[in-house]
């Protein structure tokens, strides 16, 4: 751990930052990751708000990369809890000896190329304000998807006199509600979880939405041990279904479009889906996201399973969302609407008369004083590149990424950037990432970017880059793809529009497998696109 130089430097010790390290080891490389918590885990780190848990089902989000670690590792839910998901973290970290080569407590602040050295040089600053430099031959930026808190800055925070919190900074120790009145500020996958928790505790809760967001049923409930047994017994092609699918997941996606069956039949296979829970409510057609007639149903089915459960009219209309279902990502809950039953919770609608201030005794909107003695900010993240934007990285001839990135991010297959040699962004913008299971899509990215480091050295190589008309032309493919669906179609974090001031461009690459193929085919090319020197 002393060497000031590596052959790879990884930012990041989530899932993405460990497999890359584990990688790395069995290429014989020197690596080295960075990581400012004190501890592994990345999302599942920072996430700790009360009823955080993962969206996708736990049988699935799992590392693949070794049989003896997927048949070893027991999950307790359908739908693991962040607890459990961080104990899993922390199990593969010491399983296979990983934190020996993790420097935690340790923030990467700058990364600049030099071009003459053709390396990249480090800068650190440790929690004790200790700073170091360390030079790589690659850079690996694996700081996660959601990772950067969209911490809101409202006039008068600094005069509140009650504690605030951000669910994505949330305090290990936990806080205690009990016999508080609380304000949760935002409607997202965060709030969604949190707000039927903290309503438990509380002596009232408050909720202040913007926009309504769409959620399905988790109906989440403890691994059959059946279920788990069959389906370790058939990992291997369970999991090479799942990649067959749009998101990487099991869950069937109908080959059948919108219109092929009478409406009645259609109802009712939403009903099928809703019973059984999940994401699994999209794919009740396989065009749902590209076909606005179809999208309206499956959109007014679930406002009619608002309207059934939530007891108030007047609240159960401000909970209908109006937007496209599925333009922002479809959130599972755990009771979310049945909350809103309860007599110690209430709903105020802020689209009108957006929050003005916070005071001394809590906040003010549409001139009136509400009064809390906690408030928590369900804002989201500064997804896909706030993490990347937060460190002063600086490629040929000094060029800040972030100015390069200005009026929106540009990569070539969501991996590179023209300009950056040797940069690798683990599920960056441009790639399926946040569309799909992050675990399997993780692997293909770290398992794509090993391949490439180990073809530059089988060819006596050192650099590799992407060429301008390639980074062009990807650029334009995956808004070609993205604007022929409904997914730009409103202002969610796809696009960055949570985040004031950032540019809107829709980030992700809708569709897993395609992706693959195109990766695939790239490689086989010789790495097409790439300039390899």
């Amino acid at each position: 751990m002393a060497a000031k130089q590596v052959d790879i430097a990884i930012v990041g010790a989530g899932f993405a930052g460990m497999y890359m390290l584990h990688r790395a080891r069995g290429m014989g490389l020197r690596a080295v990751v960075f990581e400012t918590g004190d501890g592994v885990g990345g999302t599942w780190y920072w996430n700790r708000y009360p009823g955080a848990r993962c969206d996708v089902e736990s049988m699935e989000y799992s590392y693949q990369f070794d049989d003896d670690l997927q048949q070893e590792w027991s999950w307790s839910e359908r739908y693991a809890a962040q607890p459990e998901i961080l104990r899993y973290a922390n199990h593969v970290a010491d399983r296979f000896d990983l934190k020996r080569d993790i420097r935690f407590e340790t923030r990467v602040t700058a990364a600049h190329f030099d071009d003459a050295g053709g390396l990249w040089h480090i800068e650190t600053e440790s929690r004790n304000g200790g700073v170091d430099t360390i030079a790589a031959t690659h850079l690996v930026m694996a700081t996660g998807c959601l990772s950067s808190a969209n911490v809101p800055h409202f006039e008068g925070m600094e005069d509140f006199k009650g504690d605030w919190h951000h669910t994505g900074r949330w305090p290990k120790e936990g806080v205690d509600f009990t016999g508080k009145r609380v304000a949760v500020i935002g409607t997202g996958s965060s709030a969604i979880q949190s707000i039927p928790v903290i309503a438990r505790q509380a002596e009232h809760l408050t909720v202040f939405q913007r926009t309504p967001n769409y959620a399905v049923p988790a109906h989440n409930h403890p691994v059959d041990p059946e279920r788990e047994a069959w389906f370790k017994a058939h990992y291997k092609e369970l999991r090479e279904k799942a990649k067959q699918g749009r998101s990487g997941q099991l869950y069937s996606v109908r080959d059948l479009p919108w219109g092929s069956e009478p409406l009645e039949t259609a109802k009712a296979e939403f009903a099928r889906r809703w019973d059984l829970g999940g994401f699994s409510y999209l794919g009740a057609y396989v065009d749902l996201l590209v076909n606005k007639e179809g999208n309206a149903v499956a959109a007014e089915f679930v406002r009619e399973k608002i309207r059934e459960t939530v007891k108030d009219p007047e609240t159960a209309e401000l909970l209908c969302p109006t937007s496209v279902i599925g333009c922002k990502r479809l959130c599972v809950d755990i009771g979310y609407f049945e909350t809103y039953n309860r007599d110690n919770v209430n709903l105020v609608d802020i689209s009108k008369d957006p929050i003005e201030r916070l005071t001394e005794k809590g906040l003010i909107t549409g001139g009136k004083e509400y009064a809390f003695d906690a408030i928590v900010f369900a804002t989201g993240f500064d997804a896909m590149t706030g993490s990347l934007n937060r460190i002063d990285i600086r490629g040929r001839g000094g060029l800040p990424l972030a100015e390069k990135w200005e009026a929106g991010p540009r990569t070539y297959l969501g991996l590179t950037t023209v300009g950056f040699p040797n940069l690798f962004l683990i599920t960056g913008p441009g790639s399926p990432s946040v569309l799909t299971n992050m675990l399997p899509t993780i692997e293909q990215h770290v398992d794509y970017v090993s391949d490439i480091i180990e073809h530059l050295r089988a060819h006596g190589q050192t650099t590799i880059e992407p060429e301008q008309d390639a980074e062009d032309a990807w650029v334009d493919h995956v808004n070609a793809i993205a604007g022929g669906t409904l997914y730009p179609s409103c202002n969610s974090w796809y696009l960055g529009a949570n985040v004031p001031g950032k540019p809107r461009v829709f980030m992700p690459y809708p569709g897993f497998p395609a992706y693959v193929k195109k990766c695939e085919e790239i490689a086989a090319a010789g790495y097409e696109g790439f300039r390899l020197e």
